[in-house]
């Protein structure tokens, strides 16, 4: 039996027939003219006022795919005035032969505030984990890559199990008060067969018979065709305002900060590996991840990666490190439906939760590509929120719900059913926050990638019908597609809600 989760309700709740604050402010204080006008008796006016305030009205409070018109309005104008001044359109210095230090990251759009520092030495490996700051956001962040052995074979009482891990695991991240987001990444792409043709090229023998020889390689070319390869990241998001203190008294500085990143990861880790049952944690040094970012622009270079790092197993002078001048596209352009970076193109969605629920498991439509050459990433961030944020926002939650239903029954608007259910579920969060539970903003984006030669509009519809085969409702990040590609693709921290990244 399937378990269905559905506890969750909306972030803001219009406490006045569904309108929030700002919309009720915005359509009473552009109200006032009209009222001027009926006190002067000036019908003509009158008439020419009410018809400006119900196109104002439609603008503010009837949305289109999502976003109310006027952002859409707003976000239109952005993108026009980018365009014209080409900030919408990046090519890298190495491009230009102006590539003057190969450890200094050169991203574009969102990403062009991150720098990459080599932490201490940790672990028994002495490791040197890469550490993320984002300039712009005002955050630091690291991220390991990760392997879970699936869900496909495991019964209801391990998938819940591991779903009370998911919870012990935010719950854990928001009692540090020092982490703000957990991001969870996933790339499944068709296999490329780099790791099969190198066993193959060191194990083959030349006295090997040719009918076995031919069928191992038909085998390997069938087989190559119908797998996929899965990557997964997991990335701590911690802000500056909350990591700078702790870091003051941990020495200061890069150093500092790093200890208290390491502290961190040692809480994680224990839960990743123990309630959420993953098998290998392995957080990344500054070359590996470079490398999965470079991987992440262009799926295409995977099989060189993998072939000159076994290449420097036989000869340590081959450098098969990505230099991070390096590991980002050479050119990019962020259009209106779609993000083009180099030999790719990317359309991004978010995922919208149903309002019946959803399964454990649901979401593996959206990672199965659909074509050879496709590939597929999906995000799954979970924001965290402070305890006082937390209690405030629903006792704010919780005076919309009563005042919005108050109205209703003085007006004599009887309670829908979908009504009733979110306000239990608003008045049940309460409760949930008084026994120590964490309050998250969940979302989620997905995003196809495919080579140029193919047609990107084509994938982004096959990209929806999988979100809505999964039984969610997709909703294309048209004007942003290219912070969606950044947030779902690239394991560097970018977030959708921080101010600094959309």
């Amino acid at each position: 039996m399937a378990i269905v989760y559905s506890d969750y309700s909306k972030d803001r709740i219009g406490w006045f027939f569904g309108l929030t604050g700002w919309q009720l402010g915005t359509l009473a204080v552009t109200s006032l003219p009209i009222f001027w006008a009926l006190n002067t008796r000036a019908w003509p006016l009158v008439g020419a006022l009410a018809g400006t305030w119900l196109l104002l009205a439609l603008l503010v409070v009837v949305p289109v795919h999502g976003r109310p018109a006027t952002g859409w309005l707003i976000a239109t104008v952005k993108y026009a005035v980018g365009t014209l001044t080409r900030w919408t359109t990046f090519r890298s210095r190495a491009a230009h032969g102006r590539a003057d230090g190969l450890e200094r990251a050169d991203l574009p759009g969102v990403l062009a505030g991150v720098t990459i520092h080599d932490g201490p030495p940790h672990g028994p490996h002495l490791a040197r984990v890469a550490i993320i700051q984002d300039q712009s956001a005002r955050t630091w962040a690291v991220t390991a890559s990760v392997t879970h052995p699936g869900i496909g074979l495991a019964d209801a009482a391990d998938r819940q199990r591991l779903g009370a891990g998911l919870t012990d695991l935010l719950d854990v991240c928001a009692r540090t008060e020092l982490i703000d987001e957990v991001l969870l990444l996933v790339r499944t792409v068709p296999d490329d067969g780099a790791e099969r043709d190198l066993w193959i090229r060191r194990h083959r023998r030349a006295t090997s018979p040719a009918l076995a020889t031919r069928v191992n390689d038909d085998l390997a070319t069938a087989l190559s065709r119908a797998s996929v390869r899965t990557e997964a990241f997991v990335t701590l998001v911690v802000p500056e305002t909350r990591l700078g203190r702790e870091a003051r008294e941990s020495g200061g500085g890069l150093d500092g900060r790093a200890r208290v990143l390491y502290g961190l990861m040692g809480e994680v880790e224990g839960q990743l590996r123990g309630s959420l049952g993953l098998t290998a944690v392995t957080w990344l040094t500054s070359p590996e991840l470079a490398a999965a970012v470079r991987t992440g622009f262009a799926p295409g270079d995977r099989a060189g990666i993998i072939e000159a790092l076994a290449e420097r197993d036989t000869n340590p002078q081959v450098n098969a490190d990505v230099p991070w001048a390096q590991a980002g596209p050479s050119g990019a352009d962020h259009e209106l439906r779609h993000y083009s970076h180099d030999a790719w193109n990317s359309i991004s969605a978010t995922v919208k939760l149903p309002d019946k629920g959803a399964a454990m498991g649901a979401l593996a439509p959206m990672l199965t590509p659909s074509e050879p050459g496709e590939r597929r990433s999906l995000l799954v961030a979970f924001p965290l929120l402070r305890q006082t944020t937390a209690d405030r926002q629903s006792a704010n939650s919780e005076w919309a719900a009563d005042m919005g239903a108050s109205l209703r029954d003085r007006a004599g608007v009887k309670l829908r059913a979908k009504q009733r259910a979110d306000h239990a579920k608003t008045h049940g969060l309460d409760a949930k926050l008084a026994r120590g539970y964490a309050l998250t903003r969940p979302y989620a984006v997905a995003t196809v990638t495919v080579a140029k030669t193919a047609r990107i509009a084509e994938y982004g519809r096959k990209l929806d019908a999988a979100i809505r085969r999964a039984g969610y409702a997709p909703l294309r990040l048209d004007l942003a597609q290219d912070a969606g590609f950044a947030a779902s693709t690239i394991p560097l921290g970018v977030s959708l809600t921080r101010r600094g990244d959309a």
